[in-house]
């Protein structure tokens, strides 16, 4: 059954009512809040790509940051990523140069290569972002990284890859959070990057 309110069309499915056509709810800086076909997601309004840097150390370290995020209110221990094209000038940044750049910021390891893993959904049932996960290669420390600006304050770990497990799960029982592309970050590495 169809019908109209409020000069809006609505569509009943099984006892549940749909609306037919895209609305915005609320349009912040970063983020907008969207309605389609009856489903509520976000969508970024601040940048082109998503990127995540998975990248070891020539001894065999992996490079994890630490940092604090606001909406679960605890550190996440993560790999290196952020956005691309998000500054102004920079729209329509390319996603390999972006990762170079959010690697070098947040870490303070330069790349000599970017290879580009796979591209998949954050969040599939909350976002429309996709991210690109890239391997960054022949990397060298040249800088102190932490991150752009006091806000970020990210702490950057070098930890084994043969003992991360163990390290992974004493940083979980310390009450950190560890972001689930951690795992498959390091299953790659162990699986297919010798």
């Amino acid at each position: 059954m169809k019908f109209i309110k409020n000069g809006r069309s609505y569509q009943v499915y099984e006892r549940r009512v749909v609306l037919m056509k895209d609305e915005i709810v609320k349009s912040g800086k970063y983020l907008k809040l969207v309605i389609r076909d009856g489903w509520e997601y976000v969508e970024r309004v601040n940048c082109s790509g998503v990127v995540i840097i998975i990248s070891k150390t020539d001894d065999n370290k992996v490079v994890l940051v630490e940092q604090f995020r606001r909406p679960v209110a605890k550190n996440v221990i993560a790999f290196p990523a952020g956005l691309a094209g998000d500054e102004q000038g920079m729209e329509g940044e390319d996603l390999a140069k972006a990762a170079k750049r959010e690697l070098l910021e947040e870490t303070g390891y330069s790349a000599k290569g970017m290879k580009k893993l796979f591209v998949g959904p954050v969040s599939a049932g909350m976002c429309r972002d996709m991210v690109t996960i890239f391997y960054a290669s022949g990397i060298k420390k040249i800088e102190k990284g932490g991150g752009v600006g006091e806000w970020e304050q990210i702490k950057v770990h070098e930890v084994p890859l043969k003992s991360i497990d163990r390290w992974l799960r004493g940083q979980q029982k310390k009450g950190l959070l560890v972001a689930p592309n951690v795992f498959a970050g390091i299953y790659f590495l162990k699986n297919w990057i010798k």
